[in-house]
C-alpha cells in the first residue's frame, strides 16, 4: 500500500502544479480584463464629457443669439412707443380694459353658489 501512495504522490503533485499554473494564468487574464475595462470606462467618460461640453457650447450660443434678438426687438418696440405716445397709451388702455372685462367675466362665472367650496 505504501508503494501505491508513493506512485500516486507524483501525479497529485503534477496535477497540483498544473492547477496552480492555470490559476496564475487566469489571474493574469483577469488583470488584463480589468485594465481593459478601466481603459474603456475612461474613454467613455472622456467621450461623455466632450459631448456634454459640446451641448453646453451649443446651448450657450443659442441663448446668446436669442437674448440678442430679444434686446433688438425690445429696442424696436421702445422706439415705436416713443415715436407714438398717443397710440401707445391707447393700446395699453384697451389692453387694460380687456383684462378688466375678462376678470369680470371670470368672476361672474365663479359666482355660482352651487360650485362654492365652502
Amino acid at each position: 500500500m505504501a508503494e501505491a501512495s508513493k506512485s500516486d504522490s507524483p501525479q497529485i503533485d503534477d496535477v497540483q502544479k498544473t492547477l496552480e499554473k492555470q490559476i496564475a494564468e487566469l489571474r493574469k487574464e483577469i488583470t488584463k480584463i480589468n485594465k481593459s475595462i478601466s481603459a474603456r470606462g475612461a474613454e467613455m467618460l472622456d467621450d461623455a464629457s466632450e459631448q456634454a461640453s459640446d451641448f453646453y457650447d451649443t446651448a450657450a450660443s443659442r441663448a446668446s443669439r436669442t437674448a440678442q434678438q430679444l434686446r433688438s426687438q425690445a429696442q424696436s418696440v421702445s422706439e415705436v412707443a416713443r415715436e407714438n405716445p398717443g397710440t401707445t397709451t391707447a393700446v395699453v388702455g384697451v389692453i387694460g380694459l380687456l383684462g378688466f372685462l375678462a376678470g369680470l367675466a371670470v368672476g361672474q362665472s365663479m359666482n355660482d353658489t352651487s360650485r362654492r367650496w365652502y
